[in-house]
């Protein structure tokens, strides 16, 4: 207690207040054997409401599924989270060698990871304004290949092309590919990507797994808009 007390900056007995009457509401619980706070039960019930609202992995599985057995490449389903995409699902393919940059969990900033580039080319440019000015200092955490001209590049490429293509920026050898999903409205939610390596996303196997992708999220796509 009183770590959060200094944290938070206020006095021990009023820490001591608020925590009681979150429990009592069921919002924390004590782990009587540590003294440790932890999320309450009443946090599991709103997050389950919130999943049947937001969370559409139980809608996409059977696709990312699919495009992980048609293209033989690790598959993934990623929703945008503010400035962040973050990897819901994650399906293997049979190829035997396998990239592990993405797994569920792992965020990315919007234009690092190729399903978050899939999502930044299709907002509008306004926006893609804003986030490149509120995210100054991507070069000095991803590298040069991620300064603001660079990356308007590549959202011009994939605007062209439909779909992202990561060319082994986050780690040398293992390419990305990524295709935006979207809303009802139009707006670029989730995306769907691949990952492999270099030799596996060269020249025509390119356009073909980029085909292969982009059916597979305008299906989501669709599927989404009449749920």
């Amino acid at each position: 207690m009183g770590d959060l007390a200094r944290d938070a900056g206020l006095t021990r007995p009023t820490v001591h207040r608020l925590l009681t009457a979150l429990r009592a509401e069921g919002l924390i619980d004590r782990d009587e054997a540590t003294g440790h706070w932890l999320p309450g039960p009443e946090l599991y019930l709103m997050g389950s409401v919130a999943a049947s609202r937001f969370d559409i992995t139980g809608t996409a599985r059977d696709i990312v599924r699919s495009l992980a057995i048609r293209t033989e490449e690790s598959a993934f389903l990623s929703v945008r989270r503010g400035d962040e995409t973050v990897c819901l699902v994650r399906e293997d393919g049979s190829f035997p060698i396998r990239s592990f940059v993405l797994s569920e969990g792992v965020r990315f900033p919007l234009g690092v990871a190729s399903a978050g580039l899939a999502i930044l080319a299709f907002l509008p440019s306004h926006d893609v304004d804003a986030y490149l000015d509120r995210q100054g200092d991507l070069a000095a955490r991803w590298g040069a290949s991620h300064s603001p001209a660079r990356l308007r590049t590549r959202v011009r490429d994939t605007q062209e092309r439909g779909f992202a293509v990561n060319p082994g920026l986050i780690v040398e050898g293992s390419w990305g590919l990524g295709a935006a999903v979207f809303d009802r409205s139009g707006k670029p939610q989730w995306a769907l990507s691949l990952t492999g390596v270099e030799f596996r996303f060269s020249g025509d196997r390119l356009a073909e797994l980029g085909r292969t992708l982009l059916a597979h999220a305008h299906q989501l796509t669709t599927r989404l808009a009449t749920r």
